[in-house]
């Protein structure tokens, strides 16, 4: 018998360990990487479009334009076009701390309007789809054409309030003849309750501003209905056998299993806000941009400093609104 006959035979007589089976994929890590296909469009349009952008419009902040013969150039200036807007300009800074009171007003109201209309529709009710549809409906009649005409007519606004040097309008666009209440209303009706001017007064901005706040709520509409959908009815069932009214499980059962959702719609409420073309503050900037302003040689350059500013200023107020949302909201355990 040779030596590679006796070595064959070692061989299969040696037994072999048996392979490694992989492992499936669990369902979890097969949807992230979904999840991640499905957001690709978004970061490639980051990259190749946003980015360059942002950086141009960060580099013109500290630049100031100079035309000579039709060819314009970028030249380095610091934090001219930043000071200036701080400290050179009060029209920008009131109408700033304004747009800044109009919306911690509002916001707060999107939200509890929003929340209230997704309990109502959560009921079962004759016709409950067609009021969602309805409901929804002024945030597409808001984007495209509709949004644009808005601007043109905030942009009309301003361009007179320029001219004319008066009192900058609150953007609510209805004077004191033509407002659904007024103060002494609000007085006369809770004249029997001890209540401050102070809500008195948000109670009136909040109703004479109804149109714009059930415009901006369809989609936190759709999201705390999400949100709703998602408890158990089984947790209501059990509170009921309990003995628990209504107002109980609302407080101790639905506010804190929709707390999550409060948070998201907080976020969204003050990004979709303040980021609008019809906010003021965004008005007053495009304007700047597109006609200038008395002393500024550069528009283009100043707006971008303001911009920024603004930038800032929104992301103080959402890092703000995250910590404190945040401290409240609960997060249901599946294990």
């Amino acid at each position: 018998m040779t030596k590679d006959l006796k070595n064959d035979m070692i061989e299969s007589n040696i037994v072999k360990p048996p392979r490694k089976k992989k492992k499936p994929r669990s369902l979890e890590k097969r949807r992230s990487r979904a999840g991640w296909f499905f957001v690709l469009p978004f970061i490639i349009g980051l990259v190749v479009v946003y980015l360059p952008l942002i950086f141009d419009s960060f580099y013109y902040s500290f630049s100031t334009k100079i035309t000579v013969r039709g060819i314009s150039t970028f030249t380095f200036c610091g934090f001219e076009n930043y000071s200036n807007a701080l400290f050179g300009s009060q029209e920008f800074l009131q109408i700033l701390v304004d747009g800044m009171l109009q919306l911690a007003m509002q916001i707060p109201a999107i939200l509890m309007f929003s929340l209230f209309m997704a309990v109502i529709l959560n009921q079962k009710m004759v016709g409950r789809a067609a009021f969602r549809a309805i409901l929804f409906i002024p945030v597409i009649l808001s984007t495209g054409i509709m949004e644009l005409l808005s601007v043109d007519e905030s942009m009309n606004a301003m361009n007179e309030h320029m001219n004319s040097g008066e009192s900058i309008d609150d953007g609510s666009g209805a004077d004191a003849a033509s407002q659904i209440v007024n103060s002494l209303d609000i007085q006369q009706l809770l004249s029997g309750m001890k209540i401050g001017t102070e809500l008195v007064d948000f109670v009136v901005s909040m109703i004479n501003n109804i149109y714009d706040i059930v415009n901006r709520s369809g989609v936190q509409i759709l999201i705390f209905l999400a949100g709703l959908q998602s408890i158990s009815p089984a947790i209501y069932e059990s509170c009921q056998i309990d003995g628990a009214s209504g107002w109980e499980t609302f407080w101790k059962i639905t506010f804190p299993m929709i707390s999550p959702m409060i948070l998201v719609n907080g976020i969204y409420t003050v990004i979709d806000s303040f980021t609008s073309q019809s906010n003021i503050v965004m008005s007053y900037i495009n304007k700047i941009y597109l006609y200038g302003a008395k002393g500024v040689k550069s528009p283009e350059t100043y707006a971008s400093a303001m911009s920024w500013i603004y930038f800032l200023i929104v992301v103080v107020i959402i890092a703000a609104v995250f910590g404190l949302f945040s401290a409240f909201v609960f997060y249901q355990r599946r294990d």
